[in-house]
């Protein structure tokens, strides 16, 4: 599982082909891809590591707090391009991204995860939709996590 995590004042995602839109204020925007392979434990691993960043400033200005710990909100969007191989050619291939049957299960399991890790609800993108979003990274501040190369 590949994470890409951003700290943000704002950001939403809109389907505008289903009338949908979700938002938050200040939290984390969090783009998710799955692999094959993927279990329970990478998505334990990146829920762990996503609610207990401590990216958020403290009362000096420090990054020392977490979006759990400064009431931030998530909003979870499925973004497969994560997976892109860029090693041959000028068009990527997602071959290493987990096909739907899989990365749906994962993404919802992932969601909820997250929701029960933070105490609250979690707003999401829809799987497979063409999706717009729209960000103000704070900072900025953008982390990769990736479950099986934990050292990125």
């Amino acid at each position: 599982m590949r994470v890409v995590v951003q700290r943000v004042s704002e950001a939403s995602v809109e389907v505008q082909e289903q009338a949908y839109r979700a938002e938050i204020g200040h939290g984390l925007l969090v783009l998710a891809a799955f692999t094959e392979g993927d279990e329970e434990e990478d998505l334990e691993w990146i829920v762990r590591k996503t609610v207990s960043l401590r990216i958020f400033d403290d009362e000096n200005g420090v990054m020392n707090r977490s979006v759990a710990d400064d009431g931030g909100d998530v909003l979870a969007v499925s973004q497969f391009t994560l997976y892109a191989s860029t090693a041959r050619g000028n068009r990527p291939s997602y071959v290493r991204a987990a096909k739907p049957d899989i990365a749906v299960p994962l993404y919802e399991r992932f969601c909820r995860l997250l929701s029960e890790s933070l105490g609250r609800p979690v707003r999401t993108g829809i799987f497979g939709a063409d999706m717009k979003v729209s960000l103000v990274n704070d900072g900025p501040v953008t982390i990769i996590m990736d479950s099986k190369n934990k050292d990125i």
